[in-house]
C-alpha cells in the first residue's frame, strides 16, 4: 500500500483490490471534532463525492470508476487512472494538442453545469490525461442542482489556475470558454458570473 497524496482532508493510497489496482480514498478523522460528528461528516462526505463522481460518468464525464464505498471507514475505492496530471501535461505539450486538451477541459465543464453539477475545485490539478483523454478526479468540494453563482465560481477558479500554473499559456484559457460555450447554452450567464465575481475582489 503506497500513500500517493496526503492532504488536510484525506489521504489517497495505491493499493490491490480483488486482483486491480485501485485508489483508496480515505476521509481523515479530526481530533478536535465530537467523535459522533465526526463519523457522520465524513461518512456523509464520503457518499456526497461518491455520487457525484458516479452522476458526472453518467453525463458522460470520464471519472474513475468506485468499486466500493465504505461509509464507516469514510473510504472510496476506485479505479486507478494511470497517466499525468493536466497541470504537468498542459505546459509540455506541443501547442496543437494544449489547444485539443483545452476544448476538451471547455466541453467537460459544460457537461458537468448542463446537469447541475459544480466540482468545486475545478483546476487542471484535479485533471488526468491517461491516453489522450482526460479524467476528472476529486469531486469532495463539488455539489448538485447548482445556480449560475456556483458555475461561475468553478470557471473563475480555472481561470486562476491557468494563470498561476499556465501563465505562459494563459491565452488558451480563452479556448476553453470558447468550447465551454459552444457547448453550454447557459454560458452566457456563468460568464457575467465570473465577471461578478472578479469584481467583488477588486473591492474588497
Amino acid at each position: 500500500m503506497q500513500v500517493i497524496r496526503q492532504g488536510a482532508e484525506a489521504e489517497i493510497r495505491l493499493t490491490e483490490w480483488k486482483g486491480r489496482t485501485v485508489v483508496v480514498k480515505s476521509r481523515v478523522p479530526k481530533g478536535y471534532r465530537h467523535r459522533q460528528l465526526d463519523a457522520s461528516l465524513r461518512a456523509t462526505r464520503t457518499k456526497n463525492e461518491a455520487r457525484l463522481i458516479q452522476e458526472a460518468r453518467r453525463q458522460g464525464v470520464p471519472t474513475p470508476i468506485i468499486f466500493d464505498i465504505d461509509t464507516k471507514s469514510a473510504e472510496i475505492t476506485m479505479e486507478y487512472i494511470d497517466g499525468e496530471r493536466v497541470k504537468d501535461a498542459l505546459n509540455r505539450a506541443p501547442l496543437d494538442e494544449a489547444e485539443r486538451i483545452c476544448r476538451e477541459i471547455g466541453r467537460l465543464a459544460a457537461l458537468m453545469h448542463r446537469a447541475k453539477l459544480v466540482h468545486g475545485d475545478l483546476t487542471t490539478s484535479n485533471m488526468i490525461l491517461c491516453q489522450g483523454r482526460i479524467w476528472i478526479i476529486d469531486f469532495s468540494l463539488g455539489s448538485r442542482n447548482a445556480e449560475a453563482e456556483e458555475m461561475g465560481v468553478d470557471m473563475h477558479l480555472l481561470k486562476e489556475a491557468f494563470q498561476s500554473a499556465h501563465s505562459e499559456r494563459f491565452d488558451l484559457f480563452q479556448v476553453v470558454m470558447d468550447s465551454y460555450s459552444e457547448h453550454f447554452e447557459r454560458s452566457e450567464q456563468v460568464v457575467h458570473k465570473i465577471r461578478d465575481i472578479e469584481d467583488r475582489g477588486r473591492y474588497t
